[in-house]
This record gives structure tokens, C-alpha cells and sequence, in this order.
């Protein structure tokens, strides 16, 4: 299309060249042929300053991708060293809580090994304070049951028994105090 419009231009150009010097009124055809030598003019000396600003581009790209791609392996690196330390400090965690389970563990039998003992000595305690209990109510028992005894002998004797009859009584009352 272009090679088309610059052989109308020339063919146009030879007319006029045959025809004299003169002014051409084809506005459209003067202007595509300005606008094709102002064209030509730029890719010629245009093409140096484009090649070195899309150079430029170009090279300023590379640079940005490798320090993307340098940022990335740093990233891939800090990111890995980040999920050593958790994994770390997961397995710490992990130790941290079997010793607290363990802990706990000896904690509770120790309690309740404790708690055993202080039931045994309650018991024993109790076993002791109910035994002289026991014995301070038959201590009583007998204190009362002679007072009653004598008490009664007292009577008796005021009303007047014999002598042999009493002895009896003495030795009886006597014999249940001293033998139980």
C-alpha cells in the first residue's frame, strides 16, 4: 500500500514535471507525501533513539525480574529457616507437655499416696481415741458399779446381816471388780 502511494506520487511528480513548474492542488496527495518523507526521516534517524530506548526498557525489565527473582529466593530461604523454627518450637511444645503430663502424673500419685497415708493415720487415730474411750467407760463403769455395790453392801449391813453372809457379799462384789 505504501510502495502504491509512493508510484502515484512519482507518477504525479513526472506529470507535473512534464507539464512545468507549478503549484499542486491535490491536497491529499501532497500531504501523503509529506507525511511519507517525514516518515522515512523518523525511522531513519528515529530508529537509533528508539532501539536505545527500548534497550534501556528492555534492560531496566531483565533487571527488575532478576531482583524479583533474587527477592524471591530470599524470600524461599527466610520463609524455610521461619518453618525450621516453627517446626522447633512445635516439637519443644510437644516436649513441654509430656513433662507437664508427667509432672502431673507424679503429682497425682504422689497426692494420692498422701492421701492414703493421712486416711491410715486418721483411722489409727481414731482406732486409739475410740480404744480409750472405751476404756475410760468401763474405768467408770466399774467405779460406779462398786460405788453402787458398796452402796448396797452399806444397806444391807445397816439392816443387819450376819457376819459370814457379809464376808460372802465383800468377796463376791470383790471378785466380779477384780476379775473383769
Amino acid at each position: 500500500m505504501i510502495i502504491d502511494t509512493i508510484l502515484l506520487l512519482a507518477t504525479e511528480a513526472k506529470e507535473a514535471a512534464a507539464e512545468g513548474f507549478g503549484i499542486n492542488t491535490d491536497i491529499l496527495g501532497t500531504n501523503l507525501f509529506n507525511l511519507s518523507i517525514l516518515l522515512g526521516l523518523i525511522i531513519f534517524y528515529g530508529r537509533k533513539v528508539l532501539g536505545q530506548i527500548l534497550g534501556e526498557r528492555q534492560s531496566k525489565i531483565a533487571e527488575a525480574l532478576a531482583e524479583a527473582e533474587n527477592r524471591k529466593n530470599i524470600a524461599a530461604t527466610a520463609l524455610a529457616e521461619e518453618q525450621k523454627k516453627l517446626a522447633l518450637a512445635k516439637q519443644e511444645a510437644e516436649k513441654i507437655i509430656d513433662n507437664s503430663r508427667s509432672r502431673a502424673k507424679a503429682v497425682t500419685a504422689d497426692i494420692a499416696a498422701q492421701a492414703e497415708l493421712d486416711i491410715q493415720r486418721m483411722r489409727e487415730s481414731a482406732a486409739k481415741d475410740l480404744s480409750a474411750e472405751q476404756d475410760r467407760v468401763l474405768v467408770e463403769l466399774r467405779q460406779r458399779i462398786t460405788a453402787l455395790a458398796l452402796a448396797n453392801v452399806e444397806s444391807q449391813l445397816s439392816t443387819g446381816l450376819e457376819e459370814s453372809v457379809q464376808q460372802t457379799l465383800i468377796d463376791r462384789s470383790l471378785a466380779n471388780l477384780g476379775g473383769k
